[in-house]
């Protein structure tokens, strides 16, 4: 009889207990825990529970199986870096019939080891399935010598028996696995029925909470000479700065509506606008209102990643800011399919799109995040459905942003902006040649900066859900209010008030705020620190 096994949980050791059945690993690793704890009831409603977590587990390994479907799947996961000492100490262990395809998929997810078992001699073949191309430490559990023999040729390790030094582990905290790996002999094994509790997201949690961290750097730490400025900073400054130009815009836009690069570009002024349609005017202040209120909102999500993330080592932020940038700043091009050059927003792009570069390409910061420990079960599953929604609104702004782009460079209006102005296009086309490229400069522009805060907003949604991060549930709900509510005023100050216009709005807004109400309790948790491992 091997040596008995031993699991953390709730503080106190005791022997593991049985996995939930041998097809239990189907409901862990499929997808985010933003989807899999909201979605797989109403999944495995529709195709049954096994069926369901069985073509998911393989859709997850088909995907993880080439170099660069495990990079499509680190970058969704984007967890950072084992630390060296833990490297192979922790991962899974999986029944027979699901080892070809966890050997496959857990990897992506941060997993290192990879424990088979049960193994008779009959399923040898099926080891060596699991063994072909893996990129990770397969240990088979061998049911007797016979079955030892039979997988010893496509293992690296085989143990009849328990395995000496694995620690087979049902408490989902992470600092129930840190306890069990601060034996540098022991080897950390999520069993079937955390994952299932837990959600895919365990490997993550565990490689966060076992990474060396220090402290943030204080504000005050930054000397004077730009040249040593750390990468954050300049991320900060480019929020502020988008949160400067687009109050600017709004001002400009209540004021004088047209500078005088506008009028000569158009050959008329506010006056005669007017005279050519009573409601060209308004009609071209909800654009720039709205423009302006989506760049404010973009200056909030960059400030917010870059000093509640960038500055504390968390590198999903870092990626969230440059992706974001690198679709939004190139909107600047639009103008060579419109041949506008508005100078005010070439100046503004001139000025931060260099310290948009520095942040992204600078030194990143070393870990200086906290972790808290896990709330209650309730308020984690009720944030993860408050994360789903801030994910679908993310999608749908993105989709929106994408949609207003190609209309603003092809075909301008959309029909309820024609009823609005109670004309057709081609009548402002042959009253002024520049009436419609002008317009159609605003709306690209709006369309281009829609997708820059889609993206950070998506991504922030995606890769930010931690318990205690209130930076984060603060960077969404100043940067929604900030969005949607100058273009929902505007609209009814004006009285453009079409409902299938402002339908995406409103959606939008209804989805917002019931995500951050889910989510409240557990983003801004008010738990007692608890430091990772401390460099």
């Amino acid at each position: 009889m091997g040596p008995r096994r031993w699991v953390r949980s709730r503080s106190r050791y005791r022997p593991r207990r049985p996995a939930r059945g041998r097809g239990a690993l189907c409901d862990d690793v499929a997808v985010p825990d933003w989807t899999y704890h909201p979605l797989s009831p109403a999944l495995v409603a529709v195709l049954g529970r096994g069926r369901a977590h069985r073509a998911a587990l393989h859709a997850l390994a088909t995907l993880s199986s080439t170099r660069a479907g495990r990079g499509v799947v680190r970058f969704l996961s984007h967890h950072p870096p084992v630390p060296d000492d833990l490297r192979g100490r922790f991962g899974a262990v999986v029944p027979v019939e699901h080892a070809a395809d966890a050997v496959r998929a857990l990897p992506a997810l941060g997993a290192g080891v990879v424990e088979v078992g049960p193994v008779a001699a009959a399923d040898a073949d099926a080891v060596r399935r699991a063994a072909e191309g893996r990129t990770c430490t397969l240990v088979v559990r061998a049911a007797d010598a016979a079955a030892a023999r039979a997988c010893a040729p496509f293992a690296d390790r085989v143990v009849v028996g328990p395995v000496p030094g694995h620690v087979h582990l049902d408490d989902p905290a992470p600092g129930a696995a840190l306890d069990a790996l601060a034996d540098p002999g022991s080897t950390v094994l999520a069993t079937p029925a955390l994952l299932v509790r837990s959600g895919p997201g365990w490997f993550q949690r565990v490689v966060e909470a076992s990474t060396p961290t220090g402290s943030p750097a204080p504000l005050r730490s930054v000397g004077r000479d730009p040249r040593r400025w750390p990468a954050w900073l300049w991320g900060l400054l480019v929020g502020l700065g988008m949160v400067g130009a687009g109050l600017g815009a709004a001002l400009i836009t209540l004021g004088p509506l047209l500078l005088w690069y506008d009028r000569a570009y158009l050959g008329m002024d506010r006056t005669q606008l007017g005279d050519l349609n009573d409601r060209l005017v308004p009609f071209l202040q909800h654009d720039r209102i709205t423009m302006a209120g989506t760049m404010v909102a973009i200056g909030v999500l960059y400030a917010g990643l870059a000093w509640g993330g960038m500055r504390a080592g968390w590198p999903w932020a870092r990626t969230a800011l440059a992706v974001s940038g690198m679709l939004s700043f190139p909107t600047l091009l639009y103008f060579l399919v419109i041949g506008f050059v508005e100078p005010l927003h070439t100046a503004v792009t001139v000025v931060l799109f260099p310290m948009f570069l520095l942040a992204v390409l600078g030194r990143p910061a070393a870990p200086a995040w906290s972790l808290r420990p896990d709330v209650d079960e309730g308020v984690r599953r009720r944030s993860l459905v408050g994360q789903l929604l801030m994910v679908a609104t993310g999608l749908g702004m993105l989709a929106g942003g994408v949609v207003i782009s190609l209309v603003g460079l092809s075909d301008v209006f959309v029909p309820s902006d024609l009823v609005f102005l109670g004309v057709h296009a081609d009548e402002l086309r042959e009253a002024s040649e520049r009436v419609v490229p002008f317009v159609a400069h605003d709306r690209a522009g709006f369309g281009g900066a829609l997708v820059g805060a889609a993206l950070a907003v998506l991504l922030l949604s995606a890769w930010g859900w931690r318990a205690g991060e209130r930076w984060v549930w603060w960077t969404l709900a100043l940067s929604a209010a900030a969005g949607f509510l100058p273009a929902v005023v505007v609209h009814l100050l004006i009285g453009y008030t079409d409902v299938l216009h402002l339908a995406p709005v409103l959606v939008g807004v209804v989805l917002t705020a019931v995500a951050l109400v889910l989510a409240r309790p557990y983003l801004c948790a008010a738990t007692a620190r608890v430091a990772a491992r401390t460099r």
